[in-house]
């Protein structure tokens, strides 16, 4: 009988070690980008990544799931939406050397609930053809009439260019933001539609002459046998602010509030910011590694530098009902 106990009590710890050994990701980043991750950390630490793939209603399912979520880790991009689930408090605080170490101040959670993984900036694609070297340098000049029929963009609530929208309030207050946006508008070619590519397909069509979009897809395109064309059609310019640098967003990574694996899912967390996994961040997805000492992918490099925005992303994320409030105001997308 004892021999029985003693077995079946090894079964039973062995059991709780395998259920032990995952730990479960609720992204909003997609599978090829996220799935050389995973199988790299995988492969180096034995834990098993079990990823759900949301496109939308992430808060609303872990509010529903409650403190039954199998939730360990939430990944997502654009500092709104981390901001979103935290103040949803569905997240909890993490104390790491590791991430404290990886993970540049400024990109970071003031209380370590989230931490960036990732930037992009949003900036300038320009007809090679229609646009001079120095016609645009700043974000302000978006809104200059010289501009009329000759922008596109995607749509105004897009969370990217609420984003944008937050740092033209941040820099030049809400009444001057509302005369950027309505100045924009008039200068747009056609409504807003189509994401990032989209719009440089259309500088490619001789639809407009410069977009806005982030940084990566030009990378994205370039490795795209239909979508070369439209790439080699356009430049990259890195607008900034007249009082600023060039607008920035994240992709982050926070630890939910009811996580089952939290060991595990810490372990992931410090993985995704060393300098292995920000590496992959680059080559596979062309976006900025946010680790001290980490590089951009070489084709990144060639399309030059820029001075990043020094402003608090917290203080971004907090302007973003005034920025969909003045979007609805001028009617952006209409």
């Amino acid at each position: 009988m004892q021999k029985f106990m003693t077995a079946l009590l090894i079964l039973f710890t062995n059991a709780g070690v395998l259920m032990a050994s995952e730990v479960n990701v609720y992204s909003y980043r997609q599978p090829d980008l996220i799935k050389p991750l995973t199988d790299k950390f995988t492969q180096q630490t034995g834990i098993k990544v079990n990823v759900a793939y949301l496109k939308k209603g992430m808060i609303e399912r872990m509010k529903a799931e409650g403190k039954r979520s199998p939730a360990d880790v939430v990944l997502t991009v654009d500092i709104s939406r981390l901001a979103g689930i935290v103040s949803e408090n569905l997240t909890q605080p993490v104390q790491s050397s590791s991430l404290s170490k990886n993970v540049p101040e400024l990109y970071r959670d003031p209380d370590n609930h989230w931490f960036g993984l990732t930037t992009r900036a949003r900036i300038v694609y320009a007809s090679k053809d229609r646009v001079s070297d120095g016609e645009i340098e700043t974000y302000e000049e978006l809104a200059d009439p010289k501009w009329s029929g000759r922008i596109c963009t995607r749509s105004g609530t897009n969370a990217y260019n609420v984003a944008l929208t937050s740092a033209v309030i941040h820099h030049l207050g809400e009444a001057s933001a509302q005369k950027w946006l309505e100045g924009l508008k008039s200068n747009l070619a056609r409504k807003p539609q189509g994401n990032d590519r989209a719009q440089v397909k259309a500088i490619w069509a001789g639809e407009c002459d410069i977009s806005v979009g982030n940084t990566y897809y030009m990378g994205k395109m370039l490795s795209d046998d239909e979508q070369k064309e439209w790439a080699n059609s356009v430049r990259i310019i890195f607008p900034k602010f007249k009082n600023g640098g060039t607008h920035v967003n994240i992709s982050g990574v926070a630890m939910a509030k009811y996580s089952p694996n939290p060991d595990n899912a810490l372990r992931f967390m410090e993985f995704l910011t060393s300098p292995e996994a920000q590496e992959i961040y680059a080559e596979v997805n062309y976006e900025y590694p946010i680790a001290p000492g980490t590089e951009a992918a070489k084709l990144v490099k060639t399309w030059g530098s820029f001075k990043a925005d020094k402003v608090n992303l917290m203080d971004l994320a907090k302007l973003r009902s005034a920025a969909l409030k003045l979007t609805e105001i001028v009617n952006f997308d209409g």
